[in-house]
């Protein structure tokens, strides 16, 4: 097949070869006091490329932030026994058997590692990124948030069968006021909302506007906080039944577990990655009323990310402590109805055997598979069953690439290979 002929994913593949993103400029932007207008990474370029491969490892320079503290006690040691993953191969949606290191160089991976119980397999960072860097993981955040939200379930603190409203009740005539914190989870919210990221008119843009992730146009100005926009959203529908994927979703559901626990969710999530021997404090972005961005704001290094992984693997115990009830995971891992999921083609898709619990997508087709996915390229990937852990940090040009569905078929190859 010439390569005029050739499927446009497996062309991708052809030209990162060709032009490995091992080479890129990246350590390049934001030199000089000032730096030159070309490399100067802002609040309105830092989600583009090439400014993104800086701006994803830097936020904390261009926004407020919340940090998410690793405490004081000693950082959590790996063995190491590294295996060469790299060369491993796996079946491309394009119809190319394509090896681990086409793929990440491909997939502009800015850091990818795996983790199986407490050694490490495999460690790699590109584009400039090093292991103290701290990569925003966008929606990645989500699944964080449903699990600290799992846990309030188990202690108690919150009731998935009460309504979002009995505990925000300025969501009262929104969206989510009589959807139940159970369809917050599980986004089945029925909401007039669009997720689509390229569309600066949509209502994901229209989030991002509102907590910070990018300057607002005049006519979305009008919302200074997360606090203030998600009321506005309306209802479109009844709720549940179905599987619509809003990360205005994830907020609401924060700010009900800020007002049943009376902490906020970076307290929340401190209280746990203090005691996993994390070697950095973490970060959400903050909004412009100092809110935790908890739909797709946080960061942290690779090896943080997973650690937190980790404890999931182990169904959330931690050097023989109990730091997750003994409930919340498996509640996690039990997953959904995949026939709803299946009614989103373009997710299942991207995920075929998933279903959608609490945040996570959960692969119903193989025993107690987790994943977490955010756009351009992050990835926290548990496999309870043999231990493996994966996390992937990315700067992909676009928020939504080709490459997505083939991360997913590489950690899945992975797994599998390793589970043997």
């Amino acid at each position: 097949m010439s390569q005029n002929t050739m499927p446009s994913l497996a062309r991708l593949y052809v030209e990162a070869t060709e032009s490995p993103s091992d080479t890129c400029s990246a350590p390049l932007l934001m030199q000089g006091f000032p730096a030159e207008p070309h490399r100067r990474v802002t609040w309105s370029n830092w989600m583009r490329p090439p400014f993104n491969q800086w701006g994803f490892r830097n936020l904390a320079r261009l926004r407020p932030s919340i940090d998410v503290q690793a405490g004081g006690g000693p950082i959590s040691r790996f063995e190491q026994a590294p295996r060469p993953l790299d060369e491993l191969h796996f079946n491309s949606e394009s119809g190319l058997s394509i090896s681990v290191i086409e793929h990440l160089i491909a997939s502009q991976t800015d850091a990818f590692l795996v983790l199986q119980g407490d050694t490490l397999l495999f460690e790699r960072y590109f584009n400039g990124q090093r292991p103290q860097d701290r990569h925003i993981m966008f929606s990645v955040t989500k699944s964080l948030i449903g699990t600290l939200g799992e846990q309030l379930v188990s202690e108690g603190v919150l009731d998935p069968t009460l309504s979002a409203a009995y505990y925000v009740p300025e969501l009262v005539g929104s969206a989510f006021g009589d959807a139940t914190v159970r369809q917050l989870f599980d986004m089945a919210v029925g909401i007039d909302y669009s997720e689509v990221y390229e569309d600066p008119d949509s209502e994901s843009s229209q989030y991002g506007y509102a907590c910070g992730f990018q300057p607002a146009p005049a006519q979305y100005a009008q919302f200074e906080s997360l606090y203030q926009y998600l009321p506005s959203l309306k209802k479109r529908g009844s709720h549940g039944g179905f599987f619509h994927y809003v990360t205005a979703t994830t907020e609401a559901l924060a700010w009900v577990m800020e007002r049943a626990s009376g902490k906020a969710c970076d307290r929340l999530l401190q209280d746990l990655w203090s005691q996993l021997g994390c070697e950095r404090d973490g970060y959400f972005m903050a909004d412009p009323w100092g809110r935790s961005v908890a739909g797709a704001g946080f960061s942290a290094t690779l090896r943080d990310m997973a650690r937190f992984g980790r404890l999931l693997a182990n169904d959330g115990r931690q050097d023989e402590r109990q730091l997750l009830s003994s409930e919340t995971i498996p509640r996690i891992a039990a997953g959904a109805d995949p026939a709803i999921y299946v009614t989103s083609p373009d997710f299942a898709a991207w995920t075929p055997g998933a279903s959608y619990r609490s945040q996570w997508y959960v692969f119903n087709d193989h025993s107690q598979a987790l994943m977490a996915g955010g756009i351009h390229g992050q990835y926290l990937f548990v496999d309870k069953p043999s231990g493996v852990v994966i996390v992937k940090q990315s700067s992909l040009s676009e928020a939504v690439s080709p490459f997505d569905g083939d991360s997913v078929r590489m950690l899945r190859a992975i797994a599998a290979d390793l589970a043997r």
